[in-house]
């Protein structure tokens, strides 16, 4: 446990960047000012959070814990402005599309992990997972007035988010170890978010 509670603050942090590289870069299609960015990125990056710690009565919420995202964020936004003009232009929809998907998979396994360390049943826990893992970008498509990507995108997303939730649960009932559970269940959903996207596969 003591090994599991060392690596989740490291799984959140790369899904915080992800998350807010993906807001920045939504936001800069809407022409956004730095304000406007920020709020985006801010969202993306702790809305999912956010309302899982709320539903488990959690606090401080965890981006009051590590303030240092709030303030990377806000860093980065000043940073980004400039060089997300240049980024639309030279870097491929891939990028953006990873950045969501990294969002997604590893935001979704620290919700799990964090849910199961609160003590809640593992069918609770997946729940969580999903939550926190979706509800940034949803919120995010709603402040930038669009149909959500998890309702609208077609390719299996909150359902690579449950069944990378579970596989991490799963390995955790095995005994693995805590580190080599968390970062593989976080690399699958990526992986499967990602062929998905790739190979056109539609649930529809």
């Amino acid at each position: 446990m003591k090994a599991e509670l060392a690596v989740v603050p490291t799984i959140e942090f790369v899904a915080v960047l992800a998350a807010a590289f993906s807001g920045f870069a939504e936001a800069r299609k809407k022409q956004m000012d730095p304000v406007g960015v920020f709020t985006v990125a801010f969202v993306t990056a702790f809305g999912g959070g956010t309302l899982r710690d709320l539903l488990l009565d959690r606090r401080p919420f965890f981006w009051v814990q590590h303030v240092e995202y709030v303030v990377l964020i806000l860093v980065l936004t000043l940073a980004a402005t400039p060089l997300l003009r240049l980024a639309r232009r030279v870097v491929p929809e891939t990028a953006f599309v990873l950045a969501d998907s990294i969002g997604l998979g590893f935001f979704s396994i620290a919700g799990t992990s964090v849910s199961l360390i609160a003590g809640m049943p593992f069918i609770v826990a997946a729940i969580f997972g999903v939550v926190t893992g979706v509800c940034g970008g949803l919120l995010r498509d709603v402040i930038l007035n669009e149909v959500p990507l998890v309702l609208r995108d077609g390719k299996p997303y909150a359902l690579a988010s449950f069944a990378g939730c579970w596989f991490y649960l799963l390995m955790v009932q095995a005994g693995a170890p805590d580190p080599l559970a968390l970062w593989t269940s976080a690399a699958l959903i990526v992986a499967v978010r990602m062929i998905a996207w790739r190979a056109q596969w539609t649930i529809k």
